[in-house]
């Protein structure tokens, strides 16, 4: 969420900030365009969040991209966050520009980590890369991308690091090794034998009462 409030406020920064009714005039009016599309409305700061179903996404993009109202030509960026929560515990956000009419607007959906999303590369060519990440780090499939593969982590990487139920220490950890010349995955190793999981009071302790 904190990442959402600091894309919002580098946008007012950018000067995009449209006045509020002006603003809500402009919604109203794309609302009633394409009502089955848009399942939520949120205005914020002089920004529009709109909430659709992954099933109406791509006729979504396609009415903002092509319509001469709207012209979002531009993919800003794609992102994700794990909620951790409910069935669908991710929120896929989508950020638009138009040159226009010099406004942007955010699409978001729900996701539950099983199902693939719908490409929008077909619509915006840099979404290849940013749909790579979102899988990469996520876990979020893409249907219809025509190279769904890592982009961040090392071939064979097990997991999805930004998942809420990722463990901090990760699976495996990488060395250098100087003998082969190469860089070598060992099994995680954690020395814990300086630490003792005793809940009780540090004076009632059993190992200090064995000093004293």
């Amino acid at each position: 969420m904190k990442f959402l409030q600091s894309c919002v406020y580098i946008i007012n920064m950018l000067g995009l900030e449209i006045k509020p009714d002006l603003m809500l005039s402009y919604v109203n009016s794309l609302v009633s365009k394409i009502p089955k599309y848009i399942v939520h409305v949120q205005i914020e700061k002089g920004v529009t969040r709109l909430r659709v179903d992954e099933k109406h996404l791509l006729s979504l993009l396609t009415f903002l991209q092509k319509h001469v109202a709207t012209q979002y030509g531009i993919l800003i960026d794609m992102t994700a966050v794990d909620r951790f929560i409910g069935q669908r515990r991710f929120e896929l956000f989508y950020f638009l520009r138009t040159i226009v009419f010099n406004n942007i607007l955010i699409i978001h959906l729900l996701n539950d980590g099983f199902s693939a999303v719908p490409s929008c590369t077909s619509l915006y060519s840099g979404a290849g890369w940013l749909e790579r990440e979102i899988w990469d780090m996520f876990g979020i499939a893409f249907a219809s991308h025509a190279d769904l593969r890592r982009i961040l982590t090392d071939y064979g990487f097990q997991g999805f690091p930004l998942r809420k139920d990722f463990p901090l220490t990760g699976f495996v950890e990488v060395r250098y090794d100087d003998g082969t010349k190469r860089v070598i995955y060992d099994a995680l190793e954690l020395a814990q034998e300086f630490r003792f999981f005793d809940f009780q009071s540090p004076w009632q302790n059993s190992e200090f009462l064995k000093l004293v």
